[in-house]
């Protein structure tokens, strides 16, 4: 299994902050964001890991990351994406390093208390798709929001003025390989990018897609409000832990 973090944009929701740096490189409580999704991939046994980057700043992950020694890794893998193309632009970019595996896709300014060790290995037990992860939030207009039925997603809508459900997909994808193949049929949304609401909902539409719900907290980091949030949040569960 591969793991890909997607940590390029311009994050021009954080100016000025990012106007000197990346916005994955900001941050969060006592670690810097983008420690958060790679501790998350190795936690859950994934060893072979690609770092989209982006921006002026791209050559500072390499000086703040390395090799990956200090993850308990022996190689970290580096691309690079021009401009906004979007979340599944970003992706595109992965497909020689997956090589026809499945991958864990995480967004770099996502932050989880969970370990998702037991969501990846429901994965590597489903035959093809996807899944996602959702998670119960109080304001889910604001994201790519999941309606049920029974055990099944029918329908996922991006950013919904009045959403049908609570259920927000949260930045951690499971994909098979057949991903890269949908992605290069996209065309760019009104926003001129390639949305990834369309690659979970092509997933939907062939009826491959499943979803596990995710436990402890989550929050991104995208914003000063939701950064603020983040490292809060970061800040109490370490405070716990070392009681």
């Amino acid at each position: 299994m591969k793991g890909v973090i997607l940590a390029g944009g311009l994050g021009s929701r954080l100016f000025p902050l990012t106007k000197v740096t990346n916005k994955h490189l900001l941050p969060v409580y006592n670690k810097p964001m983008i420690y958060y999704p790679i501790e998350t991939l190795v936690k859950a046994g994934i060893q072979d890991i690609l770092v989209v980057t982006g921006g002026n700043s791209s050559g500072d992950f390499l000086k703040l990351l390395g090799n990956g020694k200090q993850f308990g890794l022996k190689h970290i893998n580096y691309t690079y994406q021009e401009g906004e193309g979007g979340i599944a632009h970003a992706l595109s970019l992965a497909e020689h390093f997956v090589n026809g595996q499945k991958m864990v896709v995480i967004l770099g300014d996502n932050i989880i208390q969970e370990d998702i060790s037991s969501q990846v290995h429901h994965f590597e037990r489903q035959f093809e798709g996807a899944r996602l992860l959702l998670k119960k939030v109080p304001d889910p207009e604001r994201f790519g929001v999941a309606t049920l039925r029974g055990k099944k997603i029918v329908e996922i809508v991006e950013k919904p003025k009045k959403p049908k459900s609570p259920y927000a997909v949260i930045g951690i994808y499971l994909y098979d390989a057949e991903v890269f193949n949908f992605i290069r049929t996209l065309k760019p949304s009104r926003r001129g990018e390639l949305e990834i609401t369309d690659v979970n909902s092509w997933y939907l539409k062939r009826g491959v897609l499943e979803y596990d719900f995710l436990k402890g907290f989550w929050t991104d980091a995208g914003t000063f409000e939701s950064l603020h949030r983040a490292s809060n949040l970061v800040a109490r569960h370490e405070g716990y832990q070392a009681s």
